[in-house]
């Protein structure tokens, strides 16, 4: 099941997404930023356990432009499309908002090719998403591929 994340569920989004920083997958976030952009998250539960194991986020940018953000699904759920699911819903959570253009800075270039995104240069990225590149431990020297798609 996937629904809008709450405040309650911030804990686990953070685990979700340390667990997957410490592998490489995805660039860590503070907890105290999960909090700020709660309303951004959507989180997927386990169908058996309710747990859950899953969370991205969909960050609008520009009137037409939003980036899906710290999509993390817990190492020992992958491989079932969890992944896929969440991504998805957060495309079509786009269209409804009416943007046009989505992006995703990622290290798993074919997850989100096999959903229909194609590489982009990341320097026709609008300069305001460098606002939250500058604190990255990784600029200037970002190694991420940039993917877009229309939802």
């Amino acid at each position: 099941m996937i629904r809008k994340a709450m405040p309650a569920d911030v804990k686990t989004i953070h685990g979700l997404i340390v667990e997957q920083a410490k592998e490489g997958h995805l660039l860590a976030r503070p907890m105290s930023e999960l909090y700020a952009q709660i309303r951004d998250f959507l989180v997927i539960q386990d169908d058996v356990t309710g747990e859950v194991v899953g969370c991205g986020a969909l960050h609008v940018v520009w009137e037409d432009l939003a980036e899906i953000r710290s999509l993390a699904v817990r190492t020992s759920a992958q491989g079932r499309g969890t992944g896929s699911q969440l991504t998805m819903a957060l495309l079509e959570e786009a269209k409804q908002l009416g943007i046009t253009q989505v992006f995703v800075l990622t290290y798993r270039v074919q997850l989100f090719e096999r959903l229909g995104f194609h590489q982009m240069d990341k320097a026709l990225l609008p300069h305001k998403i460098w606002a939250d590149c500058i604190r990255c431990s990784k600029f200037p020297e970002c190694d991420e591929t940039a993917l877009v798609r229309s939802p």
